[in-house]
């Protein structure tokens, strides 16, 4: 992926998080019944996202990311 697909996806996927933990941290309204939507699972799955692209944009900027043991 190029480096702006890679921001766009971070901007999106910081846009899921953020929405996600807004609703999860709302307290839950009895009268309407249980949440369909598992908001707090969604917001992890984005946390996750975010750190995956997160280490990609650090690739695509040259650094080596790699758990490989350093080469001296």
């Amino acid at each position: 992926m190029s480096f702006s697909v890679t921001l766009a996806l971070l901007a999106a996927f910081i846009g899921l998080t953020v929405l996600s933990g807004w609703r999860g941290a709302r307290p839950p309204d009895l009268a309407r019944g249980p949440r369909m939507v598992p908001w707090r699972s969604l917001m992890l799955f984005g946390v996750v996202a975010c750190i995956f692209l997160i280490i990609h944009l650090v690739n695509l900027a040259g650094f080596d990311t790699s758990a490989a043991a350093p080469r001296f």
